[in-house]
């Protein structure tokens, strides 16, 4: 879970958002939407703890991971498609040296009753939970079918990262984010580098993905499939609205209707006011 509470953020003294909050469920598919420079890449950059906000805090459940793709590379790997991809596995690599280490170590015990011997028992399962969590037996196949999915072919695998164009590295980079399996997943535009094939298979792929995702997006078709929920930055304020970004469209122009109905109530309450007080200005 991520809870934002009131959030601010300025530049040159000018407020891009000012104490905004709302809280990301475990399971929540989130749009961001806003017109360009409202800051929803900004706010992205402080879930992800890239930019601190001039105000406020932010809590994130203990333990969990956050994945963020930018819309711009920071630079470009020396490894091959296939090496820099399976760098993705860290953890999952640590964690087989953790298994390594305590079967070992539980192996060369005797003191079976003790709570020492209980407590690297229950280290040993914890360890293991996690590491089918990620796939650990699985992870060249994983590797294999997300690649495919973004469009590489297996004669690509071998090559060098540096062949090919900041679009399709871009695509490596979103494939290590979904290899990684985060709690929490930030996406700046992930499909403008994109084709249509691989765009449906990041949708049907998202739409299914087991943790909190929040992406910024110009694609409104990919917004629809993808979101459960939407939340538009206008004006430094937030508008949550708990619906896919077509219904949001609609929800969002019944409430500029309604505020524009209740705004023309009030200048003609007000109109009736001036009149009753200029009527009876001069009387006692």
């Amino acid at each position: 879970m991520i809870s934002l509470n009131k959030l601010s953020v300025n530049f040159t003294g000018d407020f891009l958002f000012k104490d905004i909050s709302f809280v990301a469920g475990d399971k929540d598919r989130i749009g961001l939407v806003g017109h360009n420079g409202a800051g929803k890449s900004t706010l992205l950059k402080i879930i992800h703890k890239d930019l601190e906000p001039a105000s406020g805090n932010m809590v994130i459940t203990s333990g969990f991971k956050v994945g963020y793709l930018p819309q711009e590379l920071a630079g470009t790997s020396e490894k091959s498609v296939g090496d820099e991809t399976m760098s993705a596995f860290v953890e999952v690599k640590q964690l087989e040296s953790k298994m390594q280490r305590l079967t070992a170590e539980l192996s060369e015990r005797t003191d079976y009753e003790s709570e020492a011997y209980a407590t690297l028992a229950q280290q040993l399962s914890d360890t293991n939970d996690r590491y089918h969590h990620l796939g650990g037996n699985m992870i060249e196949g994983e590797a294999e079918k997300v690649l495919t999915g973004m469009g590489f072919k297996r004669s690509d695998v071998p090559r060098p990262m540096a062949e090919f164009s900041n679009g399709w590295q871009m695509r490596v980079c979103l494939s290590k984010i979904l290899l990684q399996k985060p709690e929490i997943v930030l996406l700046d535009e992930p499909t403008n580098h994109l084709d249509i094939e691989s765009i449906q298979w990041l949708e049907d792929y998202l739409a299914n993905y087991d943790g909190c995702v929040i992406l910024v997006s110009h694609d409104r078709a990919f917004l629809d499939r993808v979101t459960n929920r939407t939340v538009e930055i206008t004006c430094g304020s937030i508008q949550d609205y708990k619906c896919s970004y077509s219904q949001y469209v609609e929800q969002r122009l019944e409430r500029i209707e309604h505020q524009q109905a209740a705004y023309e109530n009030q200048q003609k309450e007000i109109a009736q006011i001036e009149r009753f007080i200029e009527r009876f200005r001069y009387k006692a």
